[in-house]
């Protein structure tokens, strides 16, 4: 998609390497030891996805916490090893259902709009989320 969708202008998003669109909004200032080296103890970021869009399969190496903004509701797919979903456990996030949702780290993931309404959440990833720490499954799907 070449123009941004008008919420993602309104909030400063730029184009997800997974799909969707997202800004970081806050960055703790306390650093803590990984093995991957140091990070922020935690970060969190807008995510917007629009009814055409997903999240493609994907896999972080902390805890991401979901939080629904709306206002449609959000599969959120989880498990699977990256290559094969399996037998994901879905969430739906939304006005009648949960309000939050923790993927625990090494935990794959996926994510679409169950609506004709675009889907805004706020991701809380702690220690903090870095694209070193970040997996794209090969062969996506949802």
């Amino acid at each position: 998609m070449t123009q941004r969708p008008t919420t993602a202008e309104r909030l400063d998003l730029a184009p997800h390497p997974e799909g969707g669109w997202f800004r970081r909004t806050w960055t703790s200032p306390l650093l803590v030891e990984t093995p991957n080296g140091q990070r922020p103890a935690a970060t969190c970021i807008h995510y917007l996805l629009l009814p055409s869009e997903k999240s493609e399969w994907h896999v972080v190496t902390s805890d991401e916490l979901w939080l629904w903004h709306g206002p449609g509701r959000l599969e959120l797919s989880l498990g699977g090893d990256g290559a094969e979903p399996g037998e994901a456990t879905i969430v739906v996030l939304g006005p009648d259902e949960a309000a939050q949702m923790l993927v625990p780290a090494g935990v794959w993931q996926a994510a679409r709009p169950l609506d004709a309404d675009e889907v805004l959440v706020s991701c809380f990833v702690s220690p903090g989320f870095d694209f070193a720490d970040w997996r794209l499954a090969a062969s996506p799907t949802l």
